[in-house]
């Protein structure tokens, strides 16, 4: 399978997996064991028809393997995949380079798909619809209608925001999955494998301390791997233990449940400056000083998947076993 990237759109190390770890094939994929069975299927069904693969709509937080799994489908299907994100995909030309570009049964995969300007979008529902893209070329008073005709191709869009796209688009996805958070166990036979593709070894108890710490995602496993074989290789060690790996941490300030200073930042903020909540976003995204698309995307998730933060009709609130965890006592 051929790679083809035809915008400016970089993935950032820190969001998306290193190529040299990314699995290949669904059987290398770890976790999401319902969503991967049913793509299983879907992709054999279309191969036994000959027919390109319905168009997917991957969703769920950062990190859990929208952009894996895009490969993977591309891989399966033994066709390229050619990748762009909503945001970079600003003028009708961006998106009739991008689809004038594509080969009979080849993947796009468009991150951040929610991203998009929405005349963008309906410029793509013919594409998806009927494989073909209306345009107005030319200024006002000359300007005609050009129709391009396209190959059959799948549309792979991924979203940390389902909520965001709009009702026409969403319908247009005849696969739509949501990827949840991965398992402990998950998590550590992700970090095994890493350990062999990246040639450093890792005890069962190692590869287990970094699972707890990594907030269900693989991307942050894989990310806190590396940090930790750092220091491993600067210990002289041959090998990644327990102890090493607890060592690492403490000065990631990463604590036992995979809190850093920005998860205990915002919780602390909830507590100390606004009396536990509720508070609305953008008052706690000014306390905090981050994005209130970062709080919404990053940390709450987790925090509320493990039942530290709760959302309410008049804002965020902190729980009880929050207060448990940061060893504060609430205040009656």
């Amino acid at each position: 399978m051929k790679e083809s990237v035809i915008t400016n759109y970089e993935l950032l190390d820190d969001q998306t997996m290193d190529n040299t770890i990314r699995p290949e094939s669904i059987d290398e994929y770890v976790g999401q064991t319902d969503v991967k069975e049913n793509i299983r299927i879907f992709i054999e069904a279309a191969k036994m028809r000959k027919e390109p693969l319905d168009h997917v709509l991957l969703y769920g937080p950062p990190g859990l393997g929208k952009t894996t799994l895009a490969f993977i489908i591309a891989h399966e299907l033994g066709t390229n995949i050619k990748t762009a994100s909503g945001p970079s995909i600003e003028k009708a030309g961006d998106l009739a380079a991008i689809l004038s570009s594509l080969e009979p049964g080849d993947v796009l995969f468009i991150d951040e798909i929610h991203r998009m300007p929405r005349y963008i979008e309906e410029l793509l529902y013919p594409a998806m619809e009927d494989f073909s893209l209306d345009i107005i070329v030319g200024s006002e008073g000359n300007s005609r209608n050009i129709k391009i005709d396209l190959p059959p191709f799948t549309l792979v869009g991924a979203t940390t925001r389902a909520g965001d796209l709009s009702a026409p688009l969403r319908d247009r996805f005849g696969i739509i999955s949501k990827l949840q958070f991965y398992s402990i166990e998950e998590l550590r036979d992700i970090v095994k494998r890493t350990s062999r593709v990246l040639e450093m070894p890792i005890t069962e108890e190692a590869a287990i301390e970094l699972a707890k710490r990594s907030r269900g995602t693989p991307r942050i496993v894989n990310k806190l791997f590396k940090r930790v074989r750092d220091f491993a290789m600067v210990k002289k060690s041959n090998e990644i233990t327990k102890k090493i790996t607890e060592e690492a941490l403490e000065r990631l300030k990463v604590d036992k449940i995979g809190l850093d200073n920005t998860d205990r930042e915002l919780l602390l903020a909830i507590i100390n400056r606004f009396n536990g909540g509720p508070v609305g976003i953008d008052a706690l995204s000014s306390s905090i000083g981050e994005e209130v698309i970062t709080i919404e995307d990053v940390y709450e998730p987790y925090l509320l998947q493990i039942g530290l933060l709760k959302r309410t009709s008049r804002g965020r609130v902190v729980t009880d076993k929050a207060y448990e965890v940061l060893g504060i006592e609430k205040r009656k």
